[in-house]
């Protein structure tokens, strides 16, 4: 064996100094079996807390699908004639049309049971169509037009009172405000990103005014990302805390209840 070829040979052993070869782990997975993880529909588990970030993604992986199955799921099947299962009753008489509305149907109304659980289910008093269930979903953790409004009502006064605390920083500050935004986007309130520049510079305490009106005076704030704001913001942070004098904690002097001896 030439010299080349031992070394080509040493390369592809697992002992010695030789090159270690990386570990498919996907070699043992199939293409279909890949294909179904990554086109499983996302589940929902029952918290109200979570049912705005399960719709955001559920409607993201259906218009991936297909569009028109988010339309028949917010505006129905039309004139078609549907049990209290969801089962037509006349499916060999429908048009070419109508058993191709069909199908959309029952494939939008099978992914959105199959991201629920049984008691989810159980508690939809309409279950013949997926835009009531869908509905129903909706009003039991979004609540009713009426309740929607008042609570974007309640939101985006919180959004005009917005202020950063005087020891808070700007990460939490932040992460403060996102939630609040989060919360008028899915009612609907949404507001433009020069809107989101505007408030978070007006919403920081005095000693932060300096650093206001250079931002103010070097940039169009109608242009300004909130990214690119909240990271200039985070670095004049890294120099305020610099600067700022450590908090000596204050020394208590104790009493004492003994009484001197005199000598």
């Amino acid at each position: 064996m030439s010299g080349e070829e031992a070394s080509s040979s040493g390369a592809g052993s697992g002992s010695g100094g030789g090159v270690a070869i990386p570990y498919d782990y996907n070699k043992n997975t199939s293409k279909h079996e890949r294909s179904s993880n990554h086109n499983k529909p996302p589940m929902f588990n029952g918290d109200p807390e979570m049912f705005s970030w399960w719709k955001t993604k559920m409607y993201s992986h259906v218009i991936g699908m297909d569009d028109e199955l988010w339309d028949v799921l917010e505006d129905g099947v039309g004139n078609l004639k549907l049990d209290e299962e969801g089962v037509t009753l006349d499916r060999k008489a429908h048009t070419a049309e109508q058993k191709k509305l069909y199908k959309k149907y029952h494939l939008i109304r099978g992914i959105l049971v199959a991201t629920l659980p049984r008691k989810e289910y159980l508690k939809m008093s309409d279950k013949s169509i997926a835009k009531a269930m869908f509905t129903s979903l909706c009003s039991n953790y979004e609540g009713n037009k009426k309740v929607r409004e008042a609570k974007a009502t309640i939101l985006v006064h919180q959004y005009e009172l917005f202020r950063m605390k005087e020891d808070e920083s700007i990460e939490r500050m932040y992460s403060r405000f996102q939630t609040l935004v989060s919360g008028l986007q899915i009612l609907k309130k949404s507001y433009v990103a020069s809107d989101h520049v505007n408030k978070i510079l007006r919403s920081l305490p005095a000693k932060w005014r300096t650093k206001v009106t250079t931002i103010e005076e070097a940039n169009d704030l109608n242009t300004l990302s909130v990214e690119d704001l909240i990271s200039s913001l985070k670095c004049h942070e890294i120099g305020l805390n610099e600067h700022e004098p450590i908090k000596k904690p204050k020394s208590i002097a104790l009493k004492s209840r003994g009484k001197s001896s005199k000598l």
